[in-house]
C-alpha cells in the first residue's frame, strides 16, 4: 500500500475505489455505509494527496509520548487500568481534546478587533452583545468552566464587527483560566484596542471544581464583571449598560 499513490492510498483506506467516481453507465456500487461517509467528508476535508498517512488516515493530530505517558500515569493514579481497552487510546484521546481547549494560546485576542468601521451613521449610543456561551478551564483544578458573557461599549466614532466581541471573548476563555482574570482580559482588550467611551464585561458560569468535587454544589453560579470608562465613572450610564445587560 505504501507505494501506491496517495490518492489510491486514501481511496483504499475509505474503502473504495478509483472507478466509483465513474459515469459509466454499467458501472454499480453498493449503498455508502455512514461510517464510510464520515471519513470521506473528514478525508476530503482535511487532506491534500501528498498529506496522507496511512498510519494516521484522519490527519488527528500526533500526541508525544511523554504527553500519553502522563495521562496514562493519571489513569492509572486514578485507580483504573491504562491498558485495557475502553481506555487504551484515551490519552491520545485526551492530549488532541486539550490542544482544543487551550487554542487561545496560539492567537492574539486582539486581532479580531483590528478592523474598525467609522461610517455608523453618526452612532453613538451603547453597542451591547447578550448570552455569549463560552468554555474555559478553571487553572487550579482543570475542571471545566461554562457560561454565558455580556459585552458593552460606548463607541468613540469606531466600531467593529459585533462578531469579533465573541471572537475576543474565546481567545482568552481558551486557555487556563480564572473568571476574574477572564472578565478583566476581555474588558482591557476592547478598551485598548477600540479606546471607547466605555466598557462593561459581565460574565455568569458554573465551575466544575465547586459542582463536581469539593462541596458539590450544583446550581451555583458566578458573577463577575468590569467596568471602564464613562461606565466606571458615570453612575447614570453604569446603571444603564447594566440594565440593558439584565442586571
Amino acid at each position: 500500500m505504501r507505494n501506491q499513490h496517495p490518492r489510491a492510498q486514501r481511496l483504499a483506506y475509505l474503502g473504495l475505489s478509483e472507478h466509483l467516481g465513474s459515469t459509466d453507465k454499467g458501472a454499480t456500487t453498493e449503498p455508502m455505509s455512514e461510517e464510510r461517509r464520515q471519513k470521506m467528508d473528514y478525508s476530503s476535508a482535511h487532506h491534500h494527496d501528498d498529506d496522507f498517512d496511512e498510519d494516521n488516515p484522519l490527519g488527528k493530530p500526533d500526541v508525544p509520548n511523554h504527553v500519553q505517558d502522563a495521562i496514562r500515569t493519571l489513569i492509572a493514579w486514578a485507580g483504573d487500568d491504562p491498558d485495557r481497552e475502553g481506555l487504551r487510546d484515551t490519552p491520545k484521546r485526551v492530549g488532541r481534546a486539550w490542544l482544543e481547549y487551550c487554542e487561545g494560546y496560539k492567537q492574539d485576542p486582539a486581532i479580531h478587533l483590528s478592523r474598525v468601521f467609522e461610517e455608523v451613521g453618526g452612532y453613538d449610543e451603547i453597542v451591547l452583545l447578550k448570552d455569549i456561551p463560552f468554555q474555559s478551564h478553571c487553572e487550579h483544578h482543570l475542571a471545566p468552566i461554562t457560561g454565558k458573557a455580556a459585552i458593552a461599549y460606548l463607541p468613540n466614532k469606531k466600531v467593529v464587527g459585533i462578531s469579533k466581541l465573541a471572537r475576543v471573548l474565546n481567545g482568552y476563555a481558551q486557555r487556563l483560566q480564572i473568571q476574574e482574570r477572564l472578565t478583566a482580559e476581555v474588558a482591557k482588550c476592547i478598551w485598548d484596542n477600540l479606546e471607547p467611551h466605555g466598557v462593561a464585561v459581565v460574565i455568569e458560569a458554573q465551575h466544575g471544581c465547586m459542582t463536581g468535587r469539593g462541596v458539590r454544589t450544583p446550581g451555583v453560579g458566578m458573577i463577575t464583571s468590569r467596568v471602564l470608562g464613562c461606565f466606571l465613572e458615570d453612575q447614570r450610564s453604569r446603571k444603564e449598560v447594566m440594565s440593558l445587560m439584565g442586571y
